[in-house]
């Protein structure tokens, strides 16, 4: 008679799991999501976007198919606002925006209709620390000439253009900022033709993309954006070390800390809990996934990942920053 009970009683759970079951699996059975990428074709954003939407869709329910997109525009804002505002707060949208989203925020951009703390943060794959550097022939070849001689740079997204501006400000450096150009493929060629001095891109990228450069020397390494050194650039300054005063570091660090963001995946605001945890651990179980690594091991690219969990409280927590601080930097990132 207990046997009973218990096979009841297990007959029952399972009555009652199936349906919660079948009804996750048959949301994204046949569906498609998009993956929205704020900026050109070509570049880091692309290249580690592409990279996830290949393999994600194996680890959600139902198994959806996942369609990248491009959609530049304003530094990433134009993606941004779209996932925020725009697309559909079901799990169907998804996206990788600048990793400059919440300083933006925090600087009070106009053009970002957003809240950095309300979207839902799915998982990092990178942290990042970009890397300027030199055409051999220009003026400026070490982080110290930026202060003597004016350097051309070509800037595809907020992060880094809103990294000169403030160095020019704040430290006295003579960059001049041009914004023109589409993506780092673009920049790279303007670059080549001596249209631009200088340009930046992530140090797991550049060292590929850029390799004949390197060997040939090419190019001149002159300093690192993210808050911490790239083991691999031991010698290469960082934007806080060109600090002269405790005041200018506190700001330079500040602008350092979109290197924590990196390259990371995010969904619009208010999606129901569950599709949230299933998207968190469709892109941890993507992250792991041999395909998925062999892909990077072929590309030669760099995983740095963060949980979805990890990376929401590190954003959340992360705007205990003094009034003063803020009002010099806006005022440093408008100059």
């Amino acid at each position: 008679m207990k046997t009973l009970h218990l096979l009841a009683a297990g007959a029952l759970l399972s009555a009652v799991a199936l349906p919660a079951t079948a009804q996750t699996q048959e949301f994204y059975k046949g569906k498609t999501v998009n993956f929205f990428i704020g900026s050109a074709p070509g570049g880091g954003y692309d290249a580690y976007s592409r990279l996830i939407a290949n393999h994600i869709g194996r680890h959600l329910p139902g198994k959806p198919t996942l369609v990248a997109q491009n959609m530049p525009g304003a530094g990433s804002i134009r993606a941004a606002n779209h996932l925020y505002n725009v697309a559909p707060k079901d799990g169907t949208a998804i996206g990788m925006v600048d990793q400059a989203l919440y300083l933006n925020q925090i600087l009070g951009t106009p053009e970002l209709k957003a809240d950095a703390r309300k979207y839902n943060w799915i998982g990092r794959i990178l942290s990042n620390s970009a890397v300027l550097f030199s055409w051999h022939s220009a003026e400026v070849k070490t982080a110290e000439d930026a202060f003597k001689h004016e350097l051309i740079i070509s800037t595809t997204g907020a992060a880094s253009k809103l990294n000169w501006t403030v160095m020019n400000s704040v430290l006295g450096t003579k960059f001049r900022i041009i914004s023109g150009y589409s993506g780092s493929n673009e920049s790279r060629l303007a670059m080549e033709r001596r249209e631009v001095d200088a340009l930046s891109m992530p140090w797991s990228l550049l060292k590929n993309d850029a390799a004949e450069w390197l060997a040939t020397k090419k190019i001149n390494l002159l300093l690192q954006t993210g808050a911490d050194k790239h083991p691999e650039l031991p010698n290469v300054p960082r934007m806080i070390d060109l600090a002269k005063t405790d005041a200018d570091r506190q700001l330079m660090e500040l602008f350092s800390s979109p290197s924590t963001i990196g390259r990371s995946v995010v969904a619009p605001p208010d999606l129901p809990a569950e599709r949230v945890a299933e998207l968190r651990k469709g892109f941890m179980a993507a992250i792991r996934d041999p395909l998925l690594l062999a892909d990077v091991e072929k590309a030669k690219l760099e995983l740095d990942p963060l949980s979805g969990e990890d990376l929401q409280k590190a954003i959340s927590g992360a705007g205990d920053f003094p009034e003063a601080l803020i009002a010099r930097a806006r005022a440093a990132a408008k100059d």
